[in-house]
């Protein structure tokens, strides 16, 4: 999108303003938004990332830790870049794709304290994929529980909680 002023650069500044019931939108390069007076306050001031990061993870108290062959702890690696898991929190960044699965269940508890949840349930970019399927099996099966625990149709209830946790499980044995 060229920005609405000088219809030569890309729009980088995104303005929505609402005034009397009337909204105005404003896309404007970063040139034409600062000759208007509009400047980011965090421009100036970036993101330490690494820093959060760092924060989240704190001190290692051995979760990241395993057994070598002789019973000596040692702290897990990613076998695809070496990295260790303390050096990930002092670092803030990954260093490979196979952290992501070296790091899972270290990375799930810094995901449950940022977000609340590891599990992403928003929207997803194009076709829906097969591998939503047990989470939507799962979403429809809670909420016909809650129906059944409501309508005290225990019986009932009892099945789908059953079915649930099958699911559950089921997908946990997939996952490893």
């Amino acid at each position: 999108m060229l920005c609405q002023d000088c219809n030569k650069r890309e729009a980088s500044v995104h303005l929505t303003q609402i005034r009397n019931n009337e909204k105005i939108v404003l896309n404007l390069c970063k040139i034409c938004a600062e000759k208007r007076g509009f400047h980011s306050p965090f421009e100036q001031m970036p993101f330490p990332l690494a820093e959060f990061v760092t924060g989240m993870v704190g001190p290692s108290k051995g979760k990241s830790q395993t057994k070598s062959d002789k019973g000596e702890l040692q702290e897990k690696k990613c076998p695809g870049c070496c990295l260790t898991f303390s050096e990930f929190g002092r670092v803030g960044r990954l260093g490979c794709a196979k952290c992501y699965q070296a790091f899972r269940p270290e990375l799930t508890d810094i995901l449950r304290k940022i977000h609340g949840s590891a599990d992403h349930r928003g929207k997803t970019v194009g076709q829906p994929s097969e591998d939503l399927q047990p989470i939507r099996e799962e979403k429809r099966l809670r909420e016909e529980l809650k129906r059944a625990i409501e309508s005290e149709n225990f019986e009932a209830a009892a099945r789908l909680r059953d079915e649930i946790r099958n699911l559950s499980i089921h997908q946990q044995l997939e996952d490893k």
